[in-house]
């Protein structure tokens, strides 16, 4: 027996976000610079409240003064608009106030508008938050956000998406219905990027979010975390950490990812941190893990570690 979760409403298709009706008591959580890039007006926003100061990677303590600040007013829903950092945000902010949670991403990888999963900085390292209360009520999926954008946000967002439901796939906690829906994404994903198809890319980022919202991510996501600890955006840290995860793991999507970042134009990562002491934060992360494929040791950690840092799995013998 299994049981799928996903938010109550998913709206999607160009302009989507015109189509629906704001309350004017909302609370909309966002990044600098959101009204110029004409965001708001774009959603046709009339009276409102805005917290437009979210930062990448972003803190609990960030999402904390947001709570605080706006407990005693009379909003009635909180909106998250943006990339994956303004959503968890949001999401997280919504479910503390009890509010009702509207999610529009503006990036596309993620899949946060439609998981149970907030990702923030906890004394400056990330942690995943997962909880049913975190999903979205409403997730509006505009298509229009991504016309745009540019290359560095495309496949970022992109890369994110194939870690995502690739990992998702191999998860130990899927099912059927999660395999169908990360397989599925997979193609659409891969299909958009060769032929920078941007519909594509978003419905199969969509398609992702479903798929490891109701499963996992792995290796790769547990990996990644203390290459974004030092400055690497997420999706380039994934570029790498789940193509040697896909190694590791033995995963039908190995040659096919690889083959993905190449085409991406990645450049590598590089990890400053001491080996044993990333190594021993790693293990720490029991969601990934534990539903990885294969057991993971610390000895494991470290070589994979070396093999990030050392380039040797992107070598032509080792493809």
């Amino acid at each position: 027996m299994f049981q799928i979760k996903q938010p109550s409403q998913i709206i999607i298709g160009k302009n989507s976000g015109q189509t629906f009706s704001f309350d004017k008591n909302c609370l909309i959580i966002t990044s600098k610079g959101a009204e110029k890039r004409g965001w708001l007006d774009h959603l046709s926003f009339k009276n409102y409240q805005l917290f437009d100061n979210v930062e990448p990677n972003p803190s609990l303590e960030t999402a904390n003064k947001i709570i605080d600040e706006f407990s005693n007013t009379r909003i009635t829903d909180v909106v998250g608009i943006g990339g994956g950092s303004s959503l968890d945000v949001a999401k997280y902010v919504g479910f503390k106030l009890k509010k009702n949670k509207i999610m529009i991403p503006t990036t596309f990888g993620s899949g946060s508008e439609v998981t149970r999963i907030s990702v923030l900085k906890v004394n400056g390292k990330k942690q995943s938050f997962h909880d049913d209360g975190l999903f979205a009520n409403i997730a509006i999926v505009d298509s229009h956000f991504i016309e745009d954008s540019p290359i560095e946000i495309i496949r970022n967002s992109a890369i994110d998406a194939l870690a995502q439901c690739s990992e998702g796939f191999d998860s130990k906690n899927g099912n059927p219905y999660t395999k169908f829906l990360c397989e599925h994404a997979f193609e659409l994903l891969e299909d958009g990027i060769a032929n920078m198809n941007k519909e594509k890319i978003v419905l199969g980022s969509l398609i992702s979010g479903l798929g490891f919202g109701n499963c996992s991510t792995t290796l790769g996501h547990a990996l990644s975390y203390v290459f974004s600890n030092e400055g690497f955006s997420h999706g380039h840290s994934l570029a790498y950490t789940t193509s040697v995860a896909h190694e590791f793991n033995n995963s039908k999507f190995t040659q096919q990812f690889k083959n993905l970042v190449k085409k991406l134009n990645f450049p590598k990562i590089h990890l400053s941190a001491d080996y044993d002491n990333s190594a021993d934060l790693i293990l720490k992360d029991r969601k990934h893990l534990d539903n990885n494929p294969k057991p993971v040791i610390k000895e494991d950690i470290i070589r994979l570690l070396d093999v990030i840092n050392s380039g040797k799995s992107f070598d032509n013998e080792n493809s």
